[in-house]
């Protein structure tokens, strides 16, 4: 069976308890169930890493080349997680970078992406719509 990969950085594995008014009320496992819903009618699975660690996400992203593409939140690493981008510079398949929040709306340190360039594309402020929103995209994007 093939496997999308949803990667999430720090600070997103306490989804639904972290400020609920910029990240809303969904948990990420209710993120990775829908992602999930969305994927299983062409026989993807999901194998889905949260990890608070850097380190961590690139190790996941070398062990994963062979997933058919990844929906990526790197949560507060986009603004200078310079090792997570190389690892993302490297990765063979489509990827997708998403945000719960309107990042453009928020605090100007947040306003620039150092993965984002490299991104098959970017979905932001749609909360966790944004995720399902994604993995169709991967779909369409991915030859299967």
């Amino acid at each position: 069976m093939r496997e999308l990969l949803l990667l999430n950085g720090p600070n997103l594995g306490i989804l639904g308890k972290r400020e609920p008014e910029v990240y809303g009320t969904e948990t990420l496992a209710d993120v990775e169930a829908s992602v999930a819903a969305e994927i299983a009618p062409r026989g993807w699975r999901v194998r889905a890493v949260q990890d608070d660690c850097e380190g961590a996400l690139v190790r996941t992203l070398h062990d994963s080349y062979e997933t058919v593409g990844a929906i990526v939140n790197p949560g507060a690493l986009m603004i200078a997680g310079w090792s997570l981008r190389d690892a993302l510079a490297n990765y063979p398949n489509p990827w997708i970078e998403v945000h719960l929040s309107n990042v453009w709306a928020r605090e100007s340190f947040r306003h620039e992406s150092v993965m984002a360039p490299l991104a098959s594309g970017l979905i932001a402020g749609l909360g966790a719509t944004g995720y399902r929103l994604a993995a169709r995209a991967l779909l369409g994007l991915v030859d299967g």
